[in-house]
């Protein structure tokens, strides 16, 4: 009797260690690619309308932030995937101190944009807040 050897087999399994690979490195890739997209801290200016003067603030993300009579934090903050028209979004709760009646009340809760603030604007009488950068 003569023995046959199976060699499609063989071809078989490499072409399928071929194909997990190949979706392991590209679910590697494409995870990176999605954690990029968010940052760690929030730039944003704050207009003070009286005294007529730009600050601008670093906020980490979940942590709490006390400038003059705001209470600022910023919870999420990202980046667009695009390159020719970046849009960096981020959400933030701004509590006015002053007003002690209504302590757990947001002045601003929501989601900024930075390429049109006016979506959902930041009303306040002394102060102006704009999202500039995410990393």
């Amino acid at each position: 009797m003569v023995s046959k050897r199976n060699t499609l087999v063989g071809k078989n399994n490499f072409k399928l260690l071929f194909l997990v690979c190949l979706i392991y490195f590209s679910s590697i890739i494409n995870s990176n690619s999605k954690n990029n997209l968010e940052g760690i801290f929030t730039d944003i200016k704050i207009l003070d309308k009286i005294s007529s003067k730009n600050t601008l603030l670093k906020l980490k993300n979940g942590e709490l932030t006390q400038y003059k009579d705001l209470s600022i934090k910023s919870l999420k903050c990202k980046n667009s995937e695009f390159d020719d028209n970046p849009e960096i979004t981020a959400y933030i709760q701004v509590r006015d101190l002053t007003n002690k009646n209504n302590n757990e009340v947001f002045v601003f809760n929501g989601w900024m944009f930075s390429s049109s603030p006016s979506i959902t604007p930041f009303d306040h009488p002394v102060y102006d807040v704009w999202l500039l950068s995410c990393y």
